[in-house]
């Protein structure tokens, strides 16, 4: 098993810095967010190039730091079709220089309607909407195919494929068209006011459905305060970690667990608590 952090959520600019933060933290895995935390690499085509990703992966690699995934997250569904465009060649881009950077995954959602606030819309339900979510991340698929390559996709309740069912749906449709399609689970992001104290029967039936797919677990905890979910550390909310860690563990004794959102003076208590829960399950 490994505990990752965005390297965004680490505080910290530059790949020293972010290196540095990782050792003083007791962390040896990250997801790799480049233009979120170095100030040179930015969200553009040609934002990143072969100097740059060998420049990273090299830092990383020497210091120890595995990367679990490349985040190159965008909306395909965003009225703006200039900026979709322009957001599938960035992540083509790290598709291209993924094993450089050392990680042969990159990932994103399957977006909104709603544009930038990535929030629930009715259209994002429609078969129109799922149509294309599927046709862009065949495209992409293909192409990482093509580099050596893997595309990771995620769920979310107010994205497009808002549930289990809908996301095993694209990412069936991917895979009949290139085998090389992998799967982020985020039992928080499936979640809302009406379904959340399902969320063991939710987690299980992601387990089952993506079994062999898996490439990252997302770990969040929640509460539920005036009528709506809030997110929270790992360990100061809602969810059963030993029962969750020990399912995974059964799924994947060496799985990745990226404490997403997790920041500040929580990095290293919910590192410890992740950890010692890991080892009594």
């Amino acid at each position: 098993m490994q505990i990752a952090f965005r390297t965004h959520d680490l505080g910290v600019k530059g790949l020293d810095a972010a290196v540095e933060k990782l050792h003083n933290c007791g962390i040896s895995a990250v997801q790799l967010v480049a233009y979120k935390f170095m100030d040179e690499i930015k969200y553009l085509p040609g934002g990143i190039d072969e100097k740059s990703a060998e420049r990273i992966g090299n830092a990383l690699k020497e210091g120890g730091i595995s990367i679990g995934l490349i985040g190159a997250y965008f909306n395909p569904v965003h009225s703006d079709k200039e900026k979709v465009a322009r957001c599938k060649q960035v992540f083509k881009d790290y598709l291209k220089y993924s094993r450089l950077l050392g990680c042969p995954i990159v990932g994103s959602e399957t977006g909104s309607f709603n544009d930038d606030k990535w929030t629930y819309n009715p259209l994002n339900r429609t078969e129109e909407a799922l149509q294309t979510v599927i046709s862009t991340f065949t495209e992409l698929a293909l192409y990482a195919k093509g580099v050596g390559a893997y595309i990771g996709m995620e769920g979310a309740a107010g994205h497009v494929c808002y549930d289990v069912k809908t996301l095993k749906r694209a990412v069936d449709a991917v895979s009949s068209v290139s085998d090389n399609v992998k799967v982020i689970f985020d039992i928080y992001n499936y979640l809302d006011s009406a379904n959340y104290a399902d969320y063991m029967q939710i987690f299980d039936q992601g387990l089952k459905t993506f079994a062999g797919k898996i490439v990252v677990f997302h770990m969040k905890d929640c509460v539920f305060e005036d009528g709506k979910l809030r997110q929270v550390a790992p360990g100061k909310g809602m969810f059963d970690y030993p029962v969750l860690l020990k399912k995974i563990k059964e799924y994947d004794k060496d799985a990745v667990l990226v404490l997403e959102g997790t920041t500040g003076d929580d990095i290293i208590p919910c590192t410890e608590y992740i950890r010692k829960i890991w080892e009594e399950v």
